[in-house]
């Protein structure tokens, strides 16, 4: 990605008892360039997680555990986003992200906590038949996040790559300049 990033995210699992998905939890949002990782309730030494970390992702991104939801606490203006499989959550693929936001997901073969789900600020889910693994889903909510900002040529109508290229925003409003002069649009 070559524009700066505007807004930032954060993204945490309450009451994660696996370390293997608190490890792909974690390497994801490094991976996709998230600015904070937390847990809520751990039911694991998340000291143990770090240890199988290839990624390096808990040198590189601040980390946060807390031990209640009454404990939680983000930064000002930072909209909470709970992952939640249920009736009255917004589909992913019609949601607007927030430009600063923490998804927080429940734990594995759990949901997130009442007390959570009254924080949020919006809820979501993706829009399969029955629930995933904890880490996959992080996995595609940070990828829906990534898409849906605008940086990328849109898909083409045909099967294959982009006709356009998506350039950094100082050069894409000289390049929009310079059409528009033109008559090209």
């Amino acid at each position: 990605m070559s524009e700066a990033k505007r807004g930032y995210f954060g993204i945490g699992v309450e009451g994660i008892s696996k370390p293997g998905n608190l490890g792909n939890l974690v390497r994801s949002a490094h991976a996709f360039g998230a600015s904070f990782f937390f847990t809520i309730n751990p039911n694991l030494n998340v000291r143990d997680v770090k240890e199988s970390d290839t990624s390096k992702a808990w040198n590189n991104l601040p980390f946060y555990e807390y031990d209640s939801v009454d404990d939680f606490g983000l930064p000002k203006k930072c909209a909470l986003v709970a992952v939640e499989f249920c009736e009255e959550s917004v589909e992913l693929p019609s949601f607007r992200h927030p430009q600063a936001a923490a998804y927080v997901l429940g734990p594995e073969m759990g949901n997130v906590s009442d007390a959570m789900m009254n924080r949020a600020d919006h809820v979501i889910k993706i829009p399969m038949q029955f629930c995933i693994n904890v880490g996959v889903a992080g996995a595609i909510v940070m990828y829906d996040r990534l898409i849906s900002t605008g940086r990328f040529a849109p898909r083409p109508v045909m099967a294959g790559g982009p006709d356009e290229i998506v350039l950094p925003q100082p050069q894409a409003l000289r390049r929009r300049a310079r059409l528009q002069k033109d008559g090209k649009i």
